[in-house]
């Protein structure tokens, strides 16, 4: 696979002169790190990007290439397996290959919803909302918003992608705005409003915060711990008292 840059779809430098308006710590960031730049990955479809991100799932990078090299090789003239190819293969066969079962029935669902047209061609794709993308890729057994919003920037190169799971945009943040714990993911949402309508921009700096402040730093920082809701007050048991006879200690 190889990876080119792209042509952004948007002025960086208007971009990076919008965040540090808006963000006194972002603009620090920003002066301070490395340019802004992402490699585009060299494929031809949803597909085919879609299909590698199944086989990285969960795996290290050494092993997912090893397998999707395996994949690749059960196509023709170096291409994975096409759609129509792909519902043909046996179980067996991408087993074999090194692909977990669960992955297998996901591969097979990308290649049956690409053939019915839920995922889109590149060129559809690039005509389609961010939102539009999400709804149609995620309806993909194993396609999760993560991996999606991954396509969205390295492959589309969208410019207002907030990866609000990803634990290093997460960590980042940490490190960025003097935090000891991570930003739970609504929490980075409504924080990420600031950042509209270059969030991939803010993602991509956030990730760069990270790097910077390497594992030893990062691994203290803690998760974010749920709210504690306050328990209902219980109602008093009612004793009930024995009436006594006002003239009973007459008797």
């Amino acid at each position: 696979m190889t990876t080119t840059t792209p042509m952004l779809p948007f002025d960086l430098r208007v971009a990076k002169a919008v965040l540090a308006a808006k963000d006194e710590r972002l603009a620090r960031l920003i002066e301070e790190t490395v340019e802004f730049q992402i490699e585009m990955e060299s494929m031809d479809s949803p597909y085919e990007a879609l299909m590698e991100s199944i086989a990285y799932q969960s795996i290290s990078g050494k092993a997912a290439a090893t397998i999707f090299a395996r994949i690749q090789a059960l196509g023709k003239n170096g291409r994975p397996p096409t759609p129509q190819e792909m519902l043909k293969l046996r179980p067996q066969k991408l087993r074999k290959a090194g692909l977990s079962g669960a992955k297998v029935l996901a591969m097979k669902d990308l290649a049956q919803k690409t053939i019915d047209g839920v995922v889109p061609t590149m060129e559809e794709a690039q005509k389609m909302s961010d939102e539009e993308l999400v709804e149609r890729l995620v309806s993909v057994r194993g396609i999760g918003a993560w991996t999606v919003e991954m396509f969205l920037i390295f492959r589309l190169g969208r410019p207002d992608v907030l990866p609000i799971h990803d634990l290093g945009v997460k960590k980042g943040w940490s490190v960025t705005y003097g935090k000891k714990r991570m930003p739970k993911p609504k929490e980075l949402l409504a924080f990420g409003e600031r950042w509209r309508p270059y969030r991939t921009l803010a993602s991509w700096y956030m990730w760069r915060a990270f790097e910077r402040a390497g594992y030893k730093a990062t691994n203290k920082i803690s998760k974010a711990t749920p709210r504690r809701k306050k328990p209902k007050p219980q109602p008093l048991p009612t004793i009930k008292l024995k009436k006594r006879n006002a003239f009973a200690k007459h008797l």
